[in-house]
């Protein structure tokens, strides 16, 4: 028998089995109640020392010992007596090992709390392979009836499936209340930001999406904090990856920065027209790692931000005006005056050509084949290919009603006959 001496705790003396020798260890009676809290429990390991873990995991093992004992006498006499393995006999066996599984976790808590403080290896071991290989044998032995029961049994406590279900619940009502709030702070970024003079639509995207996840993101800790899962490991394993995700994740942080740039200066904004990184259609979004330009067949093109921001980017729809660059040629027997009159009538005439800036006509070239003119007039730029399609089309009928024509290539070929 081993007498464990209680010093500088009220209550009576505890007697234990041990099964080993005598130890003048100190414990306090609380440590060894089976009804102790694991809150309570883990506190109040916390101050001792290895020689007095030592005997109270010892006396933690006789504890649950004596339980298993209980529970396979129980076991033993529904097995010799079949006439007693009613349903309530197997519930109230199933209460049983619930309580001891109770117990073992607190067993547990005391083993690891003596390893933790450098205890005996061998002892250790020792400790947890009764443990393990109780649980082992009696699941083995036990009946599709038994097992059967425990479960239903477990489903109905309050801190068992029950308790889970709670959970659950409370974890899809958190989200939906985390979906509604977050896309209410999403609402009121949008209507904030848009206040803000000069900020891109896409940088307003960003910032809206961001506000979006930050909400969820804060919000799922919070109510992963409330429902007693310790969120510290989690900033823990997200601080040590991070040193190594910025290695693996290079090419991404670069797109990350680049697509950052592209939003704070603005070089285009969604719907703009670019040519970039060889590719020309209207922007449709920018991500924090590409940029999705649509082009005029319809062609949707993913291009990476590192691409984008890397390369010369050119905003064909940046200016509200644009200026249509157009050549038109007549005969060298044609009167210059004349087709200048012409095509300034024309120009002047269409309805969408800007008075100001005025248009630019003039005698550009002496082609091989015709005398070219410039005609660049300015227009809306989202009238641009309007302007471009019409000008060509009616400069063309202009220039034939009044007797001009546009030659064709041409070459004189001059031909010698005779000796050389």
């Amino acid at each position: 028998m081993v007498l464990f001496v209680l010093c500088g705790f009220s209550g009576p003396a505890l007697s234990q089995d041990a099964g080993g020798g005598d130890t003048d260890a100190a414990i306090p009676v609380e440590l060894v109640a089976p009804g102790i809290s694991t809150d309570e429990l883990a506190y109040r390991l916390i101050p001792l020392t290895k020689s007095e873990l030592d005997p109270l995991s010892t006396a933690w093992l006789g504890i649950v010992r004596d339980k298993t004992a209980e529970i396979s006498e129980s076991q033993v006499a529904l097995l010799n007596d079949p006439s007693q393995a009613t349903d309530a006999s197997y519930q109230a066996l199933a209460r049983m090992v619930e309580e001891r599984a109770a117990l073992f976790e607190r067993f547990s808590m005391v083993v690891d709390a003596f390893e933790s403080k450098g205890g005996d290896e061998a002892l250790v071991a020792d400790l947890r392979a009764y443990r393990d290989s109780v649980i082992f044998n009696e699941t083995i032995l036990a009946s599709p009836r038994a097992i059967a029961l425990a479960f239903l049994s477990w489903l109905t406590r309050s801190d068992g499936g029950v308790a889970i279900a709670m959970d659950i619940g409370v974890v899809i009502l958190a989200f939906v209340a985390l979906l509604i709030v977050s896309r209410s702070a999403r609402g009121l970024a949008r209507r904030w930001i848009g206040r803000v003079p000069n900020i891109s639509k896409l940088l307003e995207a960003f910032l809206v999406a961001a506000v979006f996840w930050l909400v969820i993101a804060v919000g799922l800790l919070f109510v992963l904090a409330a429902l007693g899962v310790n969120v510290t490991p989690l900033f823990a394993m997200i601080g040590g990856a991070s040193f190594i995700l910025a290695f693996a994740f290079q090419d991404t942080l670069g797109n990350l920065a680049s697509g950052l740039m592209i939003m704070i200066n603005r070089p285009f904004d969604e719907g703009d027209y670019v040519l970039v990184g060889g590719v020309g259609g209207s922007v449709k979004s920018v991500s924090i790692v590409a940029t999705t330009v649509i082009t005029p067949d319809n062609q949707v093109i993913v291009i990476p931000n590192k691409n984008v921001w890397g390369n010369v980017i050119t905003n064909v729809t940046a200016s509200d005006t644009r200026r249509v660059d157009l050549v038109f040629g007549i005969s060298y027997d044609d009167s210059i005056p004349d087709a200048l009159r012409v095509i300034e009538e024309t120009v002047r005439s269409h309805p969408l050509v800007l008075r100001d800036p005025e248009p630019t006509i003039r005698v550009h070239e002496l082609a091989e084949s015709s005398v070219n003119f410039i005609c660049r007039p300015w227009t809306k730029t989202s009238d641009y290919w309007t302007v471009y399609w019409d000008l060509t089309h009616r400069m063309k009928e202009a220039l034939t009603e009044a007797g001009l024509s546009i030659p064709y290539p041409q070459r004189d070929v001059h031909i010698r006959t005779g000796e050389v």
